[in-house]
């Protein structure tokens, strides 16, 4: 057998081969998000029907709400428009912690800041990114899950892309309460990425060998253990939920549209805010169903994170 080829004095050596990092990284940040969406899936139901006011369940609360879907729609009901959830958070989340990743490297190296201001500002930038390429899913995944048994617009995934797509002014008609999603957008996930950061970062300089443990791919990266990634994930979302939720619900009405019997009057993000404050006011209106945001997202930023860190090892992306 002919020995390897060596490279002579003065050539290049041979490239090495790629490790596909970038690919790792899509992979740990997509399952992330599904993990933590499928985790809430019917809470997620329940908060969109609340958000809106649908007829149905209008004068229900939370937990009489998801007693109400399963006796009128089966249990299935609770995950309904699922299917498209999930195919918007595979790429959203794969988006969202690579882009979080490079925009700290981003903005340390080419900006000169770190500490905390780079990862408020990293996670705000990647939640935005993340957004944008995957609102037309939001967008479909909403309308699916507005619908109540026997009143449907919409038959599928496919059909709802077709119908909002012709009836609804083609591409822009994917993007309609995109302005307060970004807006909303920006704290939440800067504040999500920020407090976790935080949180992790302190525990690990004031107390690693009660909260920290080696990294499964390398034992010289000290990383939380997954009690307290789990806490510190859920404290990262409530902080961020509280701040972001009025541009939430303003979100969820001007993408459901055309569903909305009042939709006429929640055209932009200003006239949406103005027309819930003055008809629902804060709680009833601007904070409905935050009661149960905190229900499903501390869990899911707990899943969420606790995920990603776990598959940063798996993946050897430490």
């Amino acid at each position: 057998m002919a020995a390897p080829a060596v490279p002579g004095p003065g050539l290049p050596p041979a490239p090495a081969r790629p490790d596909f990092y970038w690919l790792r990284s899509v992979v740990a940040g997509g399952v992330a998000g599904c993990c933590a969406k499928s985790t809430i899936a019917p809470l997620d139901r329940v908060k969109i029907l609340l958000q809106a006011h649908n007829h149905h369940y209008k004068h229900l609360g939370v937990f009489s709400t998801l007693l109400a879907v399963p006796k009128k729609e089966g249990y299935l009901g609770l995950y309904k428009g699922n299917g498209a959830m999930m195919i918007r958070i595979f790429p959203y989340g794969a988006i969202q912690f690579m882009a979080f990743d490079q925009y700290k490297k981003l903005v340390k190296q080419k900006l000169g800041i770190s500490g905390h201001v780079h990862r408020l500002m990293a996670g705000s930038m990647a939640g935005i990114t993340a957004v944008i390429c995957t609102y037309p899913l939001d967008m479909v995944r909403a309308r699916l899950a507005f619908q109540v048994k026997g009143e449907h617009t919409y038959r599928g995934i496919i059909h709802a892309f077709k119908t909002i797509y012709t009836k609804e002014g083609g591409f822009t008609g994917f993007y309609r309460g995109l302005m307060p999603a970004i807006v909303g957008m920006a704290p939440y996930a800067g504040l999500s990425f920020f407090t976790f950061g935080t949180l992790k970062n302190i525990g690990l300089t004031h107390a690693p060998s009660l909260l920290g443990r080696p990294s499964l791919d390398n034992p010289d990266v000290l990383v939380l253990k997954t009690h307290v990634n789990l806490l510190c994930g859920g404290i990262a979302g409530a902080i961020a939920q509280t701040v972001s939720y009025p541009l939430d619900v303003t979100r969820r009405r001007m993408q459901l549209g055309t569903v909305l019997p009042d939709s006429e009057k929640c055209l932009t993000m200003v006239q949406t805010l103005k027309y819930v404050y003055q008809n629902h006011g804060i709680r009833r209106g601007l904070y409905r169903g935050l009661s149960l945001n905190y229900i499903r997202c501390i869990p899911s930023q707990a899943v969420a994170f606790t995920t990603y860190e776990l598959m940063k090892q798996f993946l050897h992306l430490n």
